[in-house]
């Protein structure tokens, strides 16, 4: 499923990079056909065809951009019925509280200042700003979340960001003291268009403080499950760089964060003002070559060897008559369950916070999704993690279930059991 192939090889070779427009790219990981992992499904869909595309991970030698192939239409992913709401989730609230209370104290944020949200969602990080009377605006495509940030008080346009959006907001008088786009700059198909867009909407002082997954994280901690269609790109700082730059924008500081498995906060501006921090990841780039394509050419056997691990824990256990559920109906956890090839005879029923996502079934596999609650009724002897960048948070919420002798699995970056 995932060694490299002539086809593979042939629509690099053809393919030209989603940053700076180099044709020729280079292979590194190949799934094969996945199910999109956010398509969760109603009862009334499993009889019917489900949409399966090609997965593969590919290297940019030009402007080191790791990005995927296949682009599937952001309406599909993103519109139809999108089950992901970021409120439901405690450690990202206060995550998302505490970013925003930084900014507003370190940039004197007041009732004069107008903050933009790109792929607001819920409200979840803005609602901190109305709490403070700064005005802000969301911009966000999915019309649930975008419903419930209104609920909360979040002005809320529901719309794909677009340069075009960005001229429409710029020709009301309406530039930006601060914008918010947090993992959302790798589900952009047109990623030169969106960050134009940022370069537009910006003021001449203002930042775009922008969350995105470390692709070092991700070759290192083997955090294959973190790739499916959404995420159309991962980000080095090298390849940041010149995408910004592109766009007369600079990338003037970063924090690299422990969220989501490994993630960069980028502080984006009009004007140039490197710091130490940015200079000090590019030079670690260059050592330890995540610049170049050598550094990404072990991957596939890394992954393919963590699958493997996987499925012999999980037919182990069952060999034994123990019964396994799963937490999190998450994005990552489609393709981990895809990509072990685990379904019902495997994984009994998998279990989310998220009322939204309760009574449907994860796609590829058609697991069903219940309430956690489900857990303390049932007790399964293990319970697969499968957002395992959680995990602190869910296991800290399973307490009770621990105390009576529920174990956890974690996968990644090896299966282990807690």
């Amino acid at each position: 499923m995932i060694l490299k192939h002539n086809n593979f090889e042939n629509k690099c070779s053809k393919a030209q990079c989603r940053s700076c427009r180099e044709l020729g790219l280079k292979p590194i990981l190949d799934f094969g056909l996945m199910p999109l992992s956010d398509g969760l499904l109603g009862e009334e869909l499993l009889s019917k065809q489900e949409g399966m595309y090609p997965l593969e991970l590919v290297f940019c030698s030009c402007c080191s951009l790791v990005q995927i192939l296949e682009t599937v239409s952001p309406e599909k992913l993103f519109c139809d019925d999108y089950p992901y709401y970021s409120s439901f989730s405690d450690f990202l609230m206060e995550h998302s509280r505490n970013n925003v209370l930084s900014l507003i104290e370190k940039r004197k944020l007041g009732t004069d200042s107008f903050v933009v949200e790109l792929a607001s969602n819920d409200g979840y990080l803005l609602r901190n700003y109305v709490e403070k009377g700064i005005p802000c605006l969301g911009i966000d495509p999915a019309e649930g979340p975008a419903q419930e940030a209104e609920k909360v008080g979040v002005p809320t346009m529901c719309t794909f960001f677009t340069e075009d959006v960005a001229e429409q907001l710029v020709s009301r008088g309406r530039r930006s003291d601060v914008i918010h786009a947090n993992n959302v700059l790798a589900h952009v198909a047109d990623t030169n268009g969106f960050v134009q867009g940022i370069s537009v909407l910006l003021k001449d002082k203002g930042v775009a403080v922008i969350e995105v997954p470390y692709v070092r994280d991700m070759i290192d901690h083997c955090e294959f499950d973190t790739i499916y269609h959404e995420h159309l790109c991962y980000f080095s700082v090298t390849a940041l760089v010149r995408l910004f730059r592109r766009h007369k924008l600079f990338l003037n500081d970063i924090q690299h964060l422990t969220i989501h498995g490994g993630s960069l906060r980028l502080f984006v501006s009009p004007y140039e003002d490197v710091l130490e921090s940015v200079r000090k990841l590019l030079e670690e780039e260059r050592e330890t070559g995540a610049d170049k394509y050598e550094y990404y050419t072990s991957f596939s056997k890394k992954v393919q060897n963590v699958r493997k691990k996987m499925q012999q824990l999980l037919q182990d256990l069952k060999s034994k008559g123990k019964n396994i559920a799963a937490y999190g109906a998450a994005a990552k956890g489609a393709i981990m369950l895809n990509y072990i090839e685990a379904d019902t005879d495997i994984i009994n029923f998998v279990v989310d916070r998220n009322v939204h996502k309760q009574g449907k079934y994860m796609p590829g596999k058609h697991i069903p999704i219940y309430d956690p609650a489900r857990l303390m009724r049932d007790m399964p002897d293990y319970v697969l993690i499968l957002p395992w960048n959680f995990k602190d948070e869910i296991l800290s919420q399973q307490a009770p279930f621990r105390a009576r002798g529920g174990k956890f699995i974690i996968p990644i970056p090896k299966p282990v059991i807690v």
